[in-house]
């Protein structure tokens, strides 16, 4: 947000430099991001002399060309050659000097010195308006009247030019009090009067109106929920033309384009006052009649830039006597009843809208003005009269309008200042130092907060309603902290606090473990939008008021976004993704669910390519090794089983008592086309509230290192196809021996010498009796024990 300080001094008078008023502003929370200077003419035409042309000859060698001899004053008679097809003898003109910087209107410069153009001596320029940024008209040399322009004055002397400051504010959103010029000088003069600084400030009162006759124009509020007070007044016989420079100024100064003096003056009070208003044409109002209400969804409105949109019959809408819209609302004017330069009368509007209604309409239409980001957050509701008498008075002015009939009002019930309960040791207890009651008096005082009544080791305070972000006893600490001084508040020597042991209920300890663990494995951990876009709707929670069409949902699963992550990094020639992700995914059923997951995904090299491992291409089971990692801190028994899903090309299931804990496979290769991705994906998503209930506060054990060698014991085994190592695990994992501590599958053979539909595996068995040293005749009964198994179940055969 700029503030002029210019401007900013019309509210507030002090002799302050505006590098302090910076600092004070940014010490209360209205953070001066830099202080920028303003001219209204570039270079404020600085070295630029009124002159004389004595005499105008052609030049001898080129035919476009001029040589003249100019007086300027000085008493020394100049020599300069000028193009322009206007120049002639006896013509009064601006002239740049040698020395004169000049800035032209599209912002280029140059300096003027004495040179030779085509042989002939030039010792400076007669000058356009556009060379000296005056306006656009490339024509020809500006001819002045030499009755009102005196040789040898500078050409400023004649302008009233506008050099100013420009503050440009980090506003936070909350402060929606300070969103114009008044209210920064407010909260300034809240800080400098109670820290002895000198200013005078005034708070803002309604101008008197001059009434002429009466009018036959009416209101009409047809919901007082979406308008809670509106306020019309019609102004006659007005002329609309360009404004006056100080009026330009205000605005260029802060970014905004004058168009005519009403919009003009209503831009003035936005930025002002903080108040918005909106100029009709009164002529076009059918019925002389403003309704304030809804259209029907459907109905067709051309706003003022000339875009047809169609309302959705929420709008908060400004119609005419038939119903016609005018405007959106506190959002943007129509097209057919905005002011032009053949407007006599004007309606103009002062109001104060809902909030969220304004907003919801914004939104929708992707509108987003000056005025909607005011009313948006909540404009001062006793502002509505001021800001309208004072723009009535500059339209009477500056338009010469006159107002006709008494202002039309609608305002049923008062909006009420917000009454709080404010404690003295509540003030202490949150700021760590003790204020005298009679400072935070004289705090809440600089404030316009009203201190009702005094009582025990309190207040009872009314807060103005201007301040929509103030409506708790915290707030007002704030408000006092703010004013105060956050550098008053000194830092303590020590700090006191309890360690508190996490609860194996809290789920955060599982999810920093976890997190902790893949980092240690060289994962990165990304954070996406849980808002995204979906091309399959089915169990999709949709937004009832999205940011934007590509914002629209919440999301159903942690895989696109991570396949996004990937995307962006294989194209930036990081093609070895390892990524982790801590998330909430949305499904809407017969009820709204929410789950929160790990996923994660991994593509690539799992190790940097080295002499020794040329090739580490990560895979399904790399990728499973990890899931593996993470579950077994916890105190369970996990199964798997074969998953259908369509994000995978094959996936498995991971189950503790037949619920699912993790699913994991390749990414489909349909997905991967999506995602402009070329390579293989592997992706795992880990259910963390299923995880945590199987945590225990038993899962970590401590044990001796076994003092006994282990026994390892191969069998190959000839065995139906179909058969999965998973079956022949959890087979042998059944097993009654205590000795048995690993399983593990090294070797898988299909092919020739093999009978039809089979297949062999081979797999090694870690015995161990931790007791003692292991004992041949135990060794060989384990064994026994799970060949008769393998044997009965899958009809096994040993191969030798």
């Amino acid at each position: 947000m700029k503030i002029s300080n210019n401007w900013l001094k019309e509210y507030i008078n002090t002799d302050l430099k505006s590098e302090k008023i910076g600092e004070y502003l940014t010490d209360i929370g209205l953070e001066v991001e830099g202080i920028d200077p303003f001219e209204s003419v570039k270079g404020s035409l600085e070295g630029i002399v009124v002159g004389k042309i004595l005499t105008c000859e052609q030049h001898s060698n080129a035919d476009k060309l001029k040589v003249t001899t100019v007086d300027v004053g000085s008493g020394k008679i100049l020599n300069i050659v000028c193009g322009a097809p206007n120049v002639a003898a006896g013509q009064t003109v601006p002239v740049a000097v040698v020395g004169t910087k000049i800035y032209g209107k599209d912002g280029s410069s140059f300096d003027i010195k004495e040179a030779k153009i085509r042989g002939e001596v030039s010792q400076g320029m007669i000058c356009a308006e556009d060379e000296m940024g005056l306006s656009d008209d490339h024509g020809g040399i500006m001819i002045l009247d030499e009755t009102k322009f005196e040789v040898g004055k500078n050409f400023a002397d004649y302008f009233e030019l506008t050099n100013d400051l420009v503050y440009e504010i980090g506003l936070t959103p909350n402060r929606t009090d300070a969103m114009a010029h008044y209210g920064v000088a407010r909260d300034l003069n809240a800080y400098l009067s109670t820290h002895q600084n000198n200013a005078n400030f005034e708070k803002l009162v309604s101008k008197p109106l001059n009434i002429e006759g009466t009018t036959d124009f009416q209101i009409e509020v047809e919901d007082s929920e979406l308008c809670p007070r509106y306020i019309g007044a019609v102004i006659e016989n007005v002329e609309v033309k360009a404004s006056p420079d100080w009026l330009k100024n205000r605005l260029k100064a802060i970014g905004l384009s004058p168009i005519n003096n009403i919009v003009d003056i209503t831009n003035y009070i936005l930025h002002g006052l903080g108040q918005p208003l909106h100029a009709f044409d009164g002529d076009k109002i059918a019925s002389k009649k403003v309704k304030v209400g809804v259209n029907e969804k459907g109905t067709k409105f051309t706003t003022l830039d000339g875009v047809e949109r169609t309302l959705n019959g929420t709008e908060i809408m400004i119609k005419d006597g038939e119903n016609n819209p005018m405007c959106i609302a506190g959002v943007f004017g129509g097209q057919n009843s905005g002011v032009s330069e053949n407007t006599k009368t004007i309606f103009l509007e002062s109001a104060y809208f809902n909030p969220v209604g304004v907003r919801k309409g914004a939104k929708f239409h992707s509108l987003n003005t000056d005025a909607s980001f005011r009313f948006e957050r909540g404009v001062d509701p006793n502002m509505t009269r001021t800001a309208l008498t004072h723009a009535i008075a500059m339209i009477a002015e500056i338009a010469g309008g006159k107002m006709v009939g008494e202002l039309l009002e609608h305002y049923p019930a008062k909006i009420e200042d917000h009454y709080i309960i404010l404690r003295f040791s509540k003030v202490e207890q949150i700021l760590g130092t003790k204020i005298h009651k009679e400072k935070i008096k004289e705090i809440l005082k600089s404030l316009e907060i009203t201190v009702l009544n005094e009582i025990q080791n309190g207040l009872e305070i009314s807060v103005p309603a201007y301040r929509a972000d103030v409506t708790r006893e915290i707030d007002v600490i704030e408000e006092i902290l703010r004013i105060y001084g956050y550098n008053k508040i000194d830092s303590p020597q020590k700090i006191s606090f309890t360690p508190v042991k996490l609860s194996f209920d809290d789920q955060d300890a599982l999810e920093n473990g976890w997190a902790r663990t893949l980092q240690s494995n060289g994962f990165n951990e990304v954070m996406n939008n849980s808002l995204t876009s979906v091309k399959d709707e089915t169990e999709a929670v949709r937004l009832l008021n999205p940011l934007s069409g590509d914002l629209a949902f919440m999301r159903k699963s942690l895989l696109e976004g991570l396949l996004e992550n990937a995307d962006y990094n294989i194209k930036r020639k990081n093609q070895n993704i390892k990524f982790f992700e801590l998330g909430k995914i949305y499904h809407k059923k017969q009820t709204y669910l929410e789950r929160k997951q790990l996923a994660i995904l991994v593509s690539g090299r799992d190790e940097a390519e080295n002499w020794l491992q040329p090739k580490s291409v990560t895979d399904f089971y790399r990728l499973k090794s990890y899931v593996k990692v993470l579950l077994d801190s916890l105190p369970v028994s996990v199964e798997e089983k074969y998953l259908e899903d369509s994000r995978f090309s094959d996936a498995i299931e991971l189950t503790v008592n037949g619920k699912t804990v993790a699913r994991l496979g390749k990414v489909a290769p349909q997905l991967l086309k999506d995602a402009d991705i070329e390579q293989e994906c592997f992706y795992a998503e880990i259910e963390l509230e299923v995880a945590q209930r199987f945590r225990t506060t038993e899962n970590v054990k401590f044990k001796d290192i076994p003092k006994f060698n282990k026994t390892r014991k191969d069998l190959a085994l000839l065995i139906d196809k179909n058969i999965t190592y998973a079956e022949l695990y959890k087979a042998a994992r059944s097993n009654p021996s205590k000795y048995l501590k690993n399983i593990n599958l090294f070797d898988v053979y299909e092919g020739k010498n093999l009978p039809e539909g089979k297949k062999s595996y081979a797999m090694s068995f870690e015995l161990l009796n931790e007791e003692k040293t292991l004992e041949d005749k135990d060794i060989t009964e384990v064994m026994n024990s799970l060949i008769k198994t393998f044997q009965k179940e899958f009809s096994a055969e040993l191969r030798s």
